[in-house]
């Protein structure tokens, strides 16, 4: 497929007339039946990606879309996609259209959307999700379905499986492609676009266009009208932000600390990380706080409880990561706490906008290290507002990097290994007393009384080094030539007549067994052969 330059411009804008007006649902061309679930949902007047994108998506066009999550992006392509379905009917094992979402929490809120808006019409879906049935997902299949809602990994499994079939696929919607690209779904995602048809309507939907993306675009977007949606970065006036500077090792005792002094109705803390989230709800749990973990190692069905848990208040704490929590919508959320900045700036907007909402006052507290002065810079750039730092003298005392019993108790423990008591000598020391070699005598009675310097191992030298070697005095001159006045002048003043250690040495040398004679030895070895 050649692929014609993305059109920079806006879709196809309403007439005159309506540009004086301010533009309803009734004004995108969308059948009655959705209009009606609309209004009963309490929609009044579509977003700004809803009146660029349905009006092109109905015309045929592909979509490349930068816009928010919370934009309106979801029935922006949902609503279109209804419409042009509602034509004829599906088949067994064919779906017509399929959505692809990096998680599982996103593909449920496509889901969602789906029953909601197409709730007067004849349309079915089904969602693909890894942690479900597969069984139960090939036989909704086998009865025909309209719209395929999937995350990349199980679509691939069910493909590969013989489950279904994708040549009819009339359109394709690829959901948070920056998500994708950061949870390196990529890769399956152009797999899954080469079983495709060529002829399909592909639209795409990214926060941000990264170069991978634009590739993507271009690689499998025809003549794509790009549309772009300016980010609201504004914080609700209801809402109040603030952040306190700590250290790595201070951040949990402060979460537990903002979690006593504040009244918290319900709370969503994030982390980057899903190590740190198990450790936070281990933390807070053995302090007796009602907090549950909601990342992406948890099975569906267990995520699934934990979040019907925290709508219903069952569950007071949430400990998520970013990728699990997209997709929650709870209007009781009090309170959000940033454990760590998120990686992404616009995500601190989408993050603390979980507070606050319908009118409700929130509060968002983050927890700022000296390495986050970046990501501070850069979500201060774009909220286009300086965050209040705030200073919590009453919980200074408790936030030490080293609580002071454990430095009271590191103390003793030091002090009693550096008393002046002697240390029991090691076993080999019997052996050292007796060698030949009076250096060698002359340290073991230096050593152990923990009065002296000590020199090299101390008392954890090595046994192989305890052996008394053959000293280089006992050999003839001619061997050690001109070496051996220089080594006289090394020692010390009682060992200065060489004459007086000679014999012992001499002696000891004697006492060597001699040697075995390696002929011998070898015709003994291969004659038990």
């Amino acid at each position: 497929m050649v692929n014609k330059p993305s059109e920079k411009k806006l879709a196809p804008s309403p007439s005159e007339k309506q540009k004086n007006k301010t533009i309803s649902f009734n004004d995108l061309e969308l059948s009655a039946p959705l209009l009606q679930a609309i209004e009963e949902i309490g929609y009044k007047t579509p977003t700004e990606i809803q009146v660029q994108a349905i009006p092109a998506i109905l015309m045929g066009r592909d979509i490349l879309g930068v816009a928010q999550t919370g934009t309106g992006k979801t029935a922006s392509f949902t609503l279109p996609l209804l419409e042009i379905l509602s034509g004829s009917r599906a088949r067994a094992r064919m779906p017509r259209s399929l959505i692809l979402a990096p998680t599982r929490e996103l593909a449920l809120q496509v889901a969602e959307n789906f029953q909601q808006y197409g709730r007067y019409t004849k349309l079915t879906h089904a969602l693909l999700i890894g942690g479900e049935s597969m069984t139960d997902q090939k036989e909704t299949l086998n009865k025909g379905v309209d719209v395929l809602i999937a995350t990349p990994g199980r679509l691939l499994d069910l493909f590969e499986r013989g489950g279904l079939l994708l040549n009819q696929i009339r359109a394709l919607v690829i959901d948070e492609a920056d998500r994708m690209l950061d949870m390196g779904f990529i890769p399956d995602v152009e797999k899954i676009i080469n079983l495709l048809p060529t002829t399909r309507q592909t639209l795409l939907f990214s926060a941000t266009i990264a170069d991978e993306i634009k590739t993507l675009a271009d690689k499998f977007l025809f003549s794509p009208l790009e549309i772009t949606i300016a980010s609201s970065a504004s914080v609700a006036s209801t809402l109040t932000a603030k952040a306190i500077h700590v250290t790595p090792r201070q951040k949990n005792d402060v979460i537990k600390i903002l979690l006593e002094q504040e009244n918290i109705q319900s709370a969503i803390t994030f982390c980057n990380r899903k190590r740190d989230v198990d450790i936070l709800v281990r933390f807070l749990r053995k302090n007796n706080f009602s907090a549950q973990a909601l990342h992406g190692d948890l099975t569906q069905s267990l995520r699934t409880s934990t979040l019907e848990k925290f709508r219903t208040g069952d569950i007071k704490i949430l400990i998520c990561s970013d990728i699990a929590a997209r997709g929650i919508d709870v209007d009781t959320v009090s309170h959000v706490f940033n454990y760590d900045l998120p990686r992404h700036p616009e995500d601190y907007v989408h993050r603390i906008g979980r507070a606050g909402r319908a009118g409700r006052t929130g509060y968002a507290y983050s927890l700022v290290t000296d390495l986050d002065q970046k990501s501070l810079l850069a979500i201060e750039k774009l909220i286009g507002t300086k965050i209040e730092f705030i200073d919590i003298e009453e919980i200074k005392p408790s936030l030490q990097d080293t609580p002071p019993q454990q430095r009271e108790k590191a103390r003793s423990h030091s002090s009693h290994r550096t008393s002046s008591s002697p240390r029991r000598e090691p076993a080999h020391s019997a052996r050292i007393s007796s060698s030949p070699d009076p250096l060698a005598n002359e340290e073991v009675q230096n050593r152990g009384d923990g009065s002296e310097t000590i020199r090299g191992f101390g008392n954890m030298i090595p046994s192989f080094m305890l052996r008394s070697p053959i000293s280089l005095r006992a050999l003839p001159n001619n061997e050690i030539g001109e070496a051996l006045p220089d080594e006289q002048e090394k020692l010390p003043a009682h060992e200065e007549s060489e004459e007086s250690h000679q014999e012992p040495l001499l002696e000891e040398v004697s006492e060597i067994p001699p040697r075995r004679s390696t002929k011998r030895s070898y015709r003994r070895r291969y004659s038990r052969r």
